[in-house]
């Protein structure tokens, strides 16, 4: 699982976005280089947005405790995932991350502690696996069996508590398990690795073609129980061109893993790539209710929306957007894309107001832009008010003269 699904897992608990741009700003960027694993970068991003608030428990501090953890800032980590369990209290996402900075410690006890208090509602797939091994250290053979027994449970394919299995059953003198748990360990990262040499053969004959032939071979990757298996077999179709044979893995995935906002976006942007955008707005509907502080979420749904002709809807998702990412350029044009076009059916309907509004909006987006003003000017001149459309229409020819001026 990536950071940066792990981090909004939790993320999805906070409140309301905050009114100050500044800090939307900083939480965009905090998010987006969690998911491109820039930690530095993550990290000051969020210290940066906690200045401009410093009540953005949820949604800047723990991000940051995320950020130092993987940094391997022990101490920084420690200390904001403290401040976090102070603010909001004892949650299994907090204790996942203290267990695992204990264990790191070789503070077993506590990292017991921690880690007993995630796995009852257990955060994330690995955490039978750090109770397991918390227990291993500390010398309790028959806690550390059960949990590493239940980690294999939960992922029969994780080779590491399969092996951390077999070490457990060794010192219980039960050497015959022993044996069997290790050599079933390195199957599974034998079986990995002929399955990286599939997936290069894969995209090799979706590049040759015949593409029904490359489908028939690619689907040896599919399993549909495993959700990132099927998330790299979709995104492999994808990336080659064949945008149909993505669709299925891509679906199941999404329905194996509905709190990764990942999946969904994927599965959504391969349904707009396809121009099936009725079939991409239902996952980003509930994916941005569930995640509103995800940029890539917004931006895609702004656009679904936009394609469908839902101006006013899109044009509230991609000012979420451009506030989560203000220097994004796709996302600010596509605004401006949306913010005419409302204001157009508004105009045609009569509501100008309500027209003005948006011309105006999107005169802020695009200064250098004449056309919101030559809008702003005919219903300026629809409803009487004629010094206002002189001054817009100068503004116009005036931008527009600046146009020509500069040149392609």
């Amino acid at each position: 699982m990536t950071v940066w699904v792990r981090v909004v897992s939790l993320i999805c608990l906070c409140g309301m976005l905050s009114a100050a741009e500044t800090s939307e700003s900083h939480l965009g960027k905090g998010y987006d280089a969690l998911r491109q694993e820039q930690y530095d970068v993550a990290a000051a991003e969020f210290r940066a947005a906690l200045q401009v608030d410093p009540t953005l428990v949820m949604r800047a501090r723990f991000p940051l405790a995320v950020a130092f953890f993987e940094l391997k800032q022990s101490a920084e980590a420690r200390r904001e995932f403290e401040a976090v369990r102070r603010e909001m209290g004892d949650h299994p996402n907090t204790s996942y991350y203290l267990g695992r900075l204990d264990l790191e410690d070789q503070s077993f006890e506590s990292a017991i502690r921690h880690l007993n208090q995630a796995v009852a509602r257990p955060p994330f797939p690995d955490t039978t696996y750090y109770l397991g091994l918390a227990y291993f250290r500390q010398g309790d053979l028959a806690s550390a069996e059960k949990w590493l027994q239940r980690a294999v449970e939960l992922n029969p394919r994780d080779s590491q508590a399969q092996y951390q299995l077999g070490l457990v059953y060794r010192k219980e003198g039960r050497e015959e398990d022993g044996k069997k748990a290790l050599a079933l360990s390195a199957e599974i990262r034998r079986r990995e690795a002929d399955e990286s040499k599939l997936r290069m053969d894969c995209a090799r004959k979706l590049d040759e073609g015949p593409r029904s032939e490359a489908r028939v071979f690619c689907q040896q990757l599919y399993d549909s129980g495993n959700a990132d298996k099927l998330t790299r077999l979709g995104t492999l179709y994808g990336q080659h061109g064949d945008l149909e044979a993505a669709l299925e893995p891509l679906h199941r995935a999404a329905e194996l893993a509905p709190q990764a906002p990942q999946m969904q976006y994927n599965l959504a942007f391969t349904y707009y790539r396809l121009n099936r955008f009725e079939d991409a707005r239902a996952p980003l509907a509930r994916a941005v209710e569930r995640w509103p502080d995800i940029f890539q979420l917004n931006s895609l749904y702004g656009a679904v929306l936009l394609k469908l002709g839902e101006d006013g809807a899109a044009c509230e998702v991609l000012r979420r957007a451009h506030l989560l990412q203000p220097q994004d350029a796709g996302a600010a044009n596509l605004l401006y894309a949306a913010l005419l076009r409302l204001g157009q059916r508004n105009q045609a309907a009569r509501r100008y107001s309500e027209a003005l509004r948006s011309f105006d909006e999107a005169a802020k987006l695009r200064p250098a832009d004449p056309e919101p003003h030559r809008s702003l000017a005919e219903i300026y001149s629809l409803t009487g008010q004629a010094s206002e459309a002189a001054a817009e229409r100068e503004q116009a020819d005036r931008l527009s003269k600046n146009a020509e001026n500069v040149g392609p």
